[in-house]
């Protein structure tokens, strides 16, 4: 047995969990595949809602080198746990490209068997995360290890339907903001509206008094402690007039930063690497991280806010979200994300 084979069966043995239930969503793919009902309408296109576009399942790269080059970096890449990704340097690319140089190679065929069950359970987290980018890539291996394989119809419907899910979502939460900037700017011009009838009310009952005031005799002019009473009157109408327009001021600004706060809208997510430790003894956690996007849509900065277990996922939670890359924003936006790991998906 070749040492390719030992090492692909070796990884098998160790995640074979993650195959028996790859084995069941197998098998029940023949009930996933039957022909849909006859009520049932196509979806109509849009251009929001489109798969992304399918980039070649092997890069040119891989597709240019040697077979003993493919050979060793395959096994190279098993060692590290690189079975699927990343893209253009994975074990499941490397045997793609050698079976295409030597078709009769028995072990290259058994290796790329092994491999699949763990491709399939990639794509299917790639596509509950809504990385449409990386699980479309993830199919095209699949199609071209198996182009019968029973998932791969299911799977292509859900990309369709998640792009189309996520589009539409993004339209509905467009309209929501829009609504709540128009609601508030409706309630700041009222505010304005009602401030500035105050303000005339209290300039006209200014101008009264002085009317009234310039109309007594001299004689007749107020007491000293009716004078104070009016300046204090006065006094709390102005400070009442500030109050109103700096609520104005704070309403208007909320609502212009409420306006103007980009959406996120992703492009690459990546999922992270599975730990080898964890997935030995069959651990799984989740770890909440801040990111901070730049308005390239690049991550400039993210940190661990909480892990369970602590410790375990942390390194591998982080460099997966600084891989991640956004639609080019107006202004750097930080938000938080929960990265689930769980060793049967």
């Amino acid at each position: 047995m070749s040492y390719v084979r030992k090492s692909v069966i070796v990884r098998a043995r160790l995640l074979a969990p993650a195959v028996l239930l790859i084995g069941l969503a197998a098998c029940s793919g023949k009930d996933e595949t039957a022909a849909p009902a006859a009520d049932a309408k196509p979806a109509a296109a849009s251009p929001a809602a489109t798969a992304p576009a399918a980039e070649p399942a092997v890069s040119s790269k891989v597709q240019a080198m040697g077979s003993e080059e493919l050979r060793e970096s395959a096994s190279q890449a098993l060692r590290d746990n690189r079975m699927y990704a990343p893209a253009g340097d994975n074990a499941i690319e490397y045997y793609l490209a050698l079976r295409d140089k030597t078709p009769d190679d028995a072990s290259v065929k058994s290796a790329l068997t092994d491999l699949l069950p763990y491709t399939l359970i990639a794509a299917e987290q790639n596509m509950a995360r809504e990385d449409f980018e990386e699980g479309q890539r993830l199919i095209a291996l699949i199609e071209k290890v198996d182009p019968k394989a029973p998932a791969l119809p299911r799977l292509k419907q859900g990309i369709t339907r998640g792009v189309e899910v996520a589009a539409l979502r993004t339209t509905e939460e467009t309209e929501r903001v829009k609504r709540e900037a128009e609601a508030k700017t409706k309630q700041l011009a009222e505010q304005q509206k009602l401030a500035e009838q105050r303000t005339r009310e209290a300039a006209a009952a200014q101008q009264i008094a002085a009317q009234q005031a310039a109309a007594a005799p001299a004689a007749a002019a107020p007491a000293p402690a009716a004078q104070d009473a009016e300046r204090q009157a006065a006094a709390r109408r102005e400070a009442e007039q500030r109050q109103q327009q700096a609520a104005a001021q704070a309403a208007a600004a909320a609502a212009a930063r409420q306006t103007a706060a980009p959406s996120l809208r992703p492009v690459s997510t990546p999922a992270p690497r599975y730990p080898a430790d964890a997935l030995r003894s069959n651990t799984s956690g989740e770890v909440l991280v801040e990111i901070t996007v730049g308005t390239d849509g690049s991550v400039t900065n993210a940190r661990v806010l909480r892990a369970t277990p602590a410790r375990t996922f942390d390194r591998e939670a982080l460099a997966a979200v600084k891989r991640w890359r956004f639609e080019p924003v107006a202004a750097p936006v930080t938000t938080r994300r929960t990265l689930a790991f769980s060793p049967g998906g």
